[in-house]
């Protein structure tokens, strides 16, 4: 496929507890040790990649050590930049300086649609598209996909549909994982009874709140419905809206919940519940609570904080709600090519898996790689849904779906707030989405 001649291996050494590299030129053997062969052809020694993304800290690091890989096999030099919360505005800027990065990591797909309809960014290869086919769900395949043409690589995912539960408090009040919604405000109900808050919410922005609306929409109106209201094909007062708020105002209209949410932030409400005293027993939100957990350091994942996944509705199928990072090129190039393989490949995810904090999309991924069992079984669950949808606020306009108190945010916020006006709360919600739209 390239025109170098020289072939370099990457073979991951996963009985080392964490990934080993072993370089080998052509005809090189894989290093002993058992591990699984990735070859990326070409040696592109003096050529030097920009690779830009979000990630800072431990996360950068991480992904630093799979660039490294890369590195090491092709001889090429890879530079990265965080751009932190600024992707969008560092990106156009950047395009219009005239210096684009090879390759940025992005995280809403309506960014890579408008790149890509603008011509900035550049369809994978045939072989880097043959690759992703191959470990990839189609959910994932379609949402990088423009106009039929296919230009992105998912390298790190959310599982947006856990629900997260102190174990000790549970077990105090007799409660226990539930089977479906209403299984689910029982055992809330249990732990109210018991003296604590059943669940504890933070929504002193909107977004925790999209989150719940995306998860209970996605059950009780199911996939198709799903696309069509995040496109806008059907409005926010169809019944199908109504019905999801209905649900929401069943739990948000009760005693159930921990008062004084509107004031608290999602951090503070993981403390609600896995603090040194927890005064609430279940908090939803997505993997990433783990991390919040362990930075707070009175409770353990995997021992007395656990999950179970947002429980079913009037007999849903399992259900995932996903976020994620994509990565898309901006030159046409060999190395850049080889790097969005090497990126789409389950070797390089598992370079980060086995460092911790990856959730992979890549169904090709040995989960047997994850540290943690609670990890691994929401990185199975992941991949392992029958229905999976990414984050809807990430797919709508910004002005309506991700804009601070205005929009998708604020209008969940004004719901929780009053869950008795769900009339209301879809007249707003619509003439918002209609606002974004025009």
């Amino acid at each position: 496929m390239f025109t170098n001649r020289t072939r370099r291996r990457i073979t991951t050494l996963g009985v080392l507890g964490a990934t080993s590299l072993a370089v080998a030129g052509c005809g090189g053997g894989g290093g002993g040790g058992g591990g699984t062969d990735v070859e990326i052809e070409g040696d592109f020694s003096g050529q030097t990649l920009r690779v830009v993304a979000a990630w800072s800290g431990a996360e950068q690091q991480n992904f630093e050590a799979v660039l490294q890989a890369f590195e090491d096999a092709t001889g090429a030099t890879v530079d990265y930049t965080s751009f932190g919360d600024n992707g969008p505005t560092y990106i156009q800027g950047q395009l219009e300086g005239g210096t684009p990065p090879n390759v940025a990591v992005l995280g809403q797909p309506a960014l890579l649609q408008s790149l890509a309809s603008n011509g900035d960014i550049l369809p994978l290869s045939d072989e880097t598209a043959g690759v992703v086919s191959e470990n990839y769900d189609q959910t994932w395949i379609d949402l990088a996909t423009v106009d039929g043409d296919l230009y992105g690589v998912w390298f790190k995912a959310a599982h947006k549909s856990t629900v997260w539960y102190n174990a000790d408090v549970y077990d105090e009040a007799g409660a226990t994982e539930p089977e479906d919604w209403d299984g689910f405000l029982d055992q809330l109900q249990l732990l109210t009874d018991a003296g604590y808050a059943g669940i504890s919410v933070g929504a002193d922005v909107g977004w925790p709140l999209t989150d719940w609306f995306e998860n209970v929409y996605l059950r009780t109106a199911g996939p198709e419905m799903y696309d069509q209201l995040t496109n806008h094909e059907i409005p926010w007062t169809d019944p199908s809206v109504e019905e999801a708020l209905e649900v929401l105002a069943s739990l948000w209209g009760t005693d159930l919940v921990q008062p004084g949410g509107d004031q608290r932030t999602f951090p503070e409400s993981v403390t609600e519940v896995f603090g040194a005293d927890p005064q609430a027993g279940t908090v939803f939100e997505g993997d990433f609570v783990a991390g919040n957990i362990a930075a707070d350091g009175n409770s353990t994942v995997g021992e007395n904080a656990l999950f179970y996944e947002f429980p079913s509705i009037n007999g849903s199928e399992s259900s995932v709600v996903a976020g994620g990072d994509v990565a898309v090129a901006f030159t046409d190039d060999e190395a850049t090519d080889a790097l969005m393989q090497f990126l789409a490949s389950p070797e390089s995810a598992a370079i980060w898996v086995e460092l911790g904090g990856l959730l992979s999309p890549n169904a090709g991924v040995d989960t047997s790689l994850y540290p943690d069992d609670v990890t691994r079984d929401i990185a199975e669950s992941l991949t392992g849904a029958d229905t999976l949808r990414f984050d809807m606020s990430d797919l709508l306009p910004s002005a309506f779906g991700g804009t601070q108190g205005q929009g998708f945010w604020q209008e969940m916020i004004s719901f929780y707030q009053n869950p008795e006006d769900i009339q209301g709360a879809m007249e707003r919600l619509e003439a918002a989405a209609a606002a974004a739209a025009s």
